[in-house]
């Protein structure tokens, strides 16, 4: 089993893939397996949120991106900026890890939540997809890669 303990945030150049979904991303310790079938064991630093795309360095100087596992998640498509900051008052209330982009929100998959916004008007859709949620207002700021 190869080791793994440095953050190297995104590369473009990398030896192999590890796919989590976005719960396991939020790890510090862990015991996986990379895509090729080879185990790895993750002690990375307290607090590392991995964000798909981002590389991280093993040991032996294999670099691994970071792939966001799809994942069950509910998408609500929201033209009206009232309706749309409304959803993300309740589900923020709430703490609902979100995933906000410029007409849509995107949460882990709870029929309870679907429930929550169709009483406010909105539909939602159950598909599977990755999850990037944002990472909060003192956790850094949300970071994107230019690919």
């Amino acid at each position: 089993m190869i080791k793994a303990s440095e953050v190297l945030g995104y590369q473009h150049q990398y030896d192999e893939t590890l796919t989590l979904p976005y719960e396991l991303r939020q790890k510090s310790r862990l015991k996986a397996t990379l895509d090729n079938g080879n185990e790895i064991g993750l002690m990375l630093p307290r607090g590392t949120i991995l964000r798909g795309g981002d590389a991280i360095k093993a040991e032996d100087g294999t670099v691994i991106m970071i792939k966001a596992a799809e994942e069950t998640v509910s998408i609500a498509e929201i033209n009206d900026a009232t309706l749309f900051a409304r959803a993300c008052y309740h589900l923020g209330n709430r703490h609902v890890p979100l995933q906000i982009n410029d007409n849509s929100i995107r949460y882990l998959h709870d029929h309870v939540l679907d429930e929550m916004l169709a009483g406010l008007g909105i539909n939602t859709t159950c598909q599977q997809a990755t999850f990037e949620p944002e990472s909060g207002a003192y956790g850094g700021g949300h970071h994107h890669h230019s690919h």
